[in-house]
């Protein structure tokens, strides 16, 4: 699904295009200076971090969340920077930054012919985790919300389509996979978004009453679709590993809601061994449950 282009666009893509273009340690020195500026001046949504930490780790000191907070900052704008560099990076790249684990799980329903569904949270770079599979081992199907801007939006879609990834609006997930559903694709979920406080499922997920999107398990039950878990974590700057999880081969005999808990306790587990590589910029803890809401 591509969003409408309007010739323009080019022209105010060439900032950004040029910008990627730059050897990647200086966009590593460029993301070390936003980082500088961005924590010690503008504070970009420094309280909700330093909340989402405290409330998260409440057993932890304040020295410890004071580092985690500066080190997510450095995640945060070395994502940003290498997503943006996804608009000239070449297949080789990907293949030598990026190592898979327990890949042989995609490569059997590959050859099976089977969709399946691929979960993950915003952990590390998930934008170069959608791309380095697509490139290794299996058409990626990717879901995601619209963005208000229209010239982001194609921009965005670019560089995410570059070699063959296929995007799909959230607001068109059932026709889309109904149309793809003869295609061994892996449809990519990223579930760790804020759902409205009704219609989700509600758990406890970093010592806090959670609200969770359930898509992913009424998808997969609706398509009878596997499901894996995507681990991805950082190694070194610039260079990540990703692990796959399986969660259930037969969706539609798994009880309700523990799909939904089973991904986001995978996703929990490594949040806790890795907290500066997950978006605690996103205000995750924004609603809260209402009474007659018994889930």
């Amino acid at each position: 699904m591509k969003p409408k282009f309007h010739w323009y666009y080019i022209i105010l893509a060439i900032p950004l295009y040029l910008l990627a273009l730059l050897p990647m340690r200086v966009i590593y020195f460029i993301s070390d200076g936003l980082r500088f500026v961005v924590y010690y001046i503008f504070g970009y949504r420094k309280k909700v971090i330093f909340e989402n930490l405290r409330n998260s780790f409440p057993d932890k000191d304040e020295k410890w969340i004071k580092k985690t907070a500066w080190d997510f900052y450095r995640n945060l704008f070395d994502v940003t920077l290498e997503t943006l560099c996804m608009a000239t990076l070449n297949k080789s790249y990907y293949s030598s930054h990026i190592k898979f684990h327990n890949l042989h799980l995609v490569q059997t329903l590959n050859a099976r012919n089977q969709p399946f569904i691929l979960v993950c949270g915003h952990m590390a770079n998930w934008e170069w985790a959608g791309q380095s599979l697509h490139l290794k081992s299996a058409q990626v199907d990717v879901l995601y919300h619209q963005l208000t801007n229209p010239w982001f939006e194609w921009y965005v879609n670019f560089i995410r389509t570059r070699f063959g990834v296929y995007t799909i609006p959230m607001q068109n997930i059932l026709r889309e996979m109904l149309k793809r559903k003869d295609i061994p694709t892996a449809v990519s979920f990223v579930a760790d978004q804020t759902p409205g406080p009704d219609g989700c499922h509600w758990m406890t997920f970093l010592n806090q009453d959670t609200p969770v999107f359930v898509g992913v398990e009424k998808l997969a039950k609706k398509f009878n679709y596997p499901v894996l878990y995507g681990e991805m974590v950082r190694v070194k700057r610039g260079f990540y590993e990703i692990d796959f999880i399986p969660i259930t081969n037969e969706p539609q005999l798994m009880e309700e809601n523990v799909i939904t808990e089973t991904h986001m306790h995978l996703l929990e587990k490594i949040i806790l061994r890795n907290p500066e590589s997950w978006l605690w910029s996103h205000r995750r803890w924004k609603h809260k449950r209402r009474n007659n809401n018994e889930n």
